[in-house]
């Protein structure tokens, strides 16, 4: 069957099921806040670990960092984002809703209101978050929450170099949270003020940024099939000159055919020495790399890949979601089958155990498995209703496997074992379930 997806639907799962929750949601909500719900909050972590192991642990020219949200805001300076970092603003005159220039059409009407042509002149609005540092609240304590990750990684640059004895190629990664005070956020968690980052800068020697820069884009493309992203689901918007960020000499835009439209997902940008030539002009330090073999002192430059975490869960469970007709109930009946076909490694739980009825000797060898194979993988247990409606729920949340303890299990120490995705199902010893698990369940 097609899938007929749309926002309202993915939506109403993620809220039902657990993945992301309104935020403050008893007091109303907060316009574009989102909270990571259990599973969630499961799904976000898998798969940040799935990264940091494919970029980072797995590979010699990469190390990783976590720098401070709030930084020196003279960082923030040289680095152009007190005057560069903006968006351009239009505020309708009788409501005072506020829009980006750049995504309206300034002669028609205003979509609060309904007031036509009724907008200001475009100005440029920045997006850093300011804040204030001790007791005062004046120019001497302001300060920012970061807007990038990318800074940090140009400023801790010597000491990494010095700690880690990297030789160029390499790269510093990091993971975290920055925050964008965003004109239009919206579209649940594909765009909001506080969001969360996964990057890396990748120094290299001058003259070698176009074969790096290919080689990023492949490596990027091959994630977002580890994601389970269709490949014409995918656009690679190529951004001409005078519409790239202020630092960068070319960048590539991964976008996304989201339900609302076609949009950004992920970013790839060769950011040259813009950074570190600011910093060093700014500071008076000495940033220059020198190559031990050759003797060469350069100033490196730099290929950005930077993943959005809250786009990668957005995408990740668009594409998993799938609609399917369920097979013909005992009772002649059909029905709608939701199932979130995430990748396994990813999936929040691994395996489900469901004891056939509440029974206390049913029950007792289900809590034991549970124990038994909680070491190796994330369980579920579910004992509530019919297996049927227990087998739809964990399909709606994408658990791979499902095991069913019954009445026989009392007798032939076996168990069924299904399948999410096919609804097979295998009897399996109760000795041998947590290795038949392991060769089905790849590992991050």
């Amino acid at each position: 069957m097609q899938n007929v997806l749309t926002m309202e639907k993915l939506v109403a799962l993620a809220k039902t099921r657990g993945f992301v929750y309104p935020g403050s949601d008893i007091y109303g909500g907060l316009a574009n806040s989102w909270d990571y719900g259990p599973l969630g909050t499961a799904l976000k972590k898998n798969i940040i670990d799935a990264w940091w192991k494919r970029f980072v642990t797995s590979r010699r020219d990469m190390v990783g960092i976590d720098a401070a949200v709030i930084m020196n805001p003279k960082v923030w300076e040289a680095s152009g984002h007190l005057t560069e970092f903006t968006d351009p603003l239009v505020e309708c005159k009788k409501c005072h809703t506020r829009y980006r220039a750049d995504q309206i059409d300034v002669s028609a009407a205003c979509a609060h209101c309904g007031t036509r042509g009724e907008f200001t002149e475009s100005k440029n609005f920045n997006l850093m978050f300011k804040t204030f540092l001790g007791s005062t609240e004046d120019a001497t304590s302001l300060a920012y929450l970061r807007g990038e990750l990318a800074q940090a990684m140009f400023v801790d640059f010597p000491l990494v170099l010095q700690s880690s004895r990297k030789r160029i190629p390499f790269g510093i990664a990091q993971v975290g949270k920055c925050f964008r005070n965003e004109i239009t956020p919206g579209n649940f968690i594909f765009r909001t003020r506080e969001f969360n980052l996964m990057e890396f800068e990748y120094f290299i020697h001058p003259s070698e940024w176009e074969k790096h820069f290919e080689y990023w884009l492949q490596e990027m493309k091959a994630w977002l099939k580890f994601l389970g992203v269709a490949e014409d689901h995918l656009v690679f918007h190529e951004i001409p000159d005078g519409e790239r960020a202020h630092y960068s000499n070319r960048t590539v835009d991964i976008e996304y055919q989201y339900p609302f439209g076609v949009k950004e997902l992920y970013g790839l940008a060769y950011r040259g020495d813009f950074d570190l030539k600011n910093h060093m002009d700014k500071t008076g330090k000495d940033l220059r790399y020198t190559d031990s073999a050759s003797g060469e002192k350069y100033l490196p430059h730099v290929i950005e890949p930077t993943f959005g975490i809250d786009r990668s869960v957005l995408v990740t469970m668009l594409e998993a979601y799938h609609e399917e007709q369920a097979p013909t109930t005992e009772e002649g009946e059909t029905d709608l089958r939701v199932v979130m076909k995430l990748p396994k490694e990813l999936a929040p739980f691994k395996v489900a155990v469901l004891p056939l009825s509440k029974k206390e000797e049913l029950v007792s060898v289900a809590l034991k498995i549970v124990d038994d194979l909680s070491t190796r993988f994330a369980v579920d247990y579910d004992e509530t209703q019919s297996i049927g409606k227990r087998y739809r729920r964990q399909d709606e949340i994408g658990t791979p496997y499902c095991v069913t303890v019954d009445f026989d299990t009392l007798t032939d120490q076996a168990v069924t074992v299904r399948d999410r995705d096919t609804m097979k199902q295998d009897r399996v010893a109760i000795s041998d379930l947590c290795a038949y698990l392991s060769g089905h369940l790849p590992t991050l």
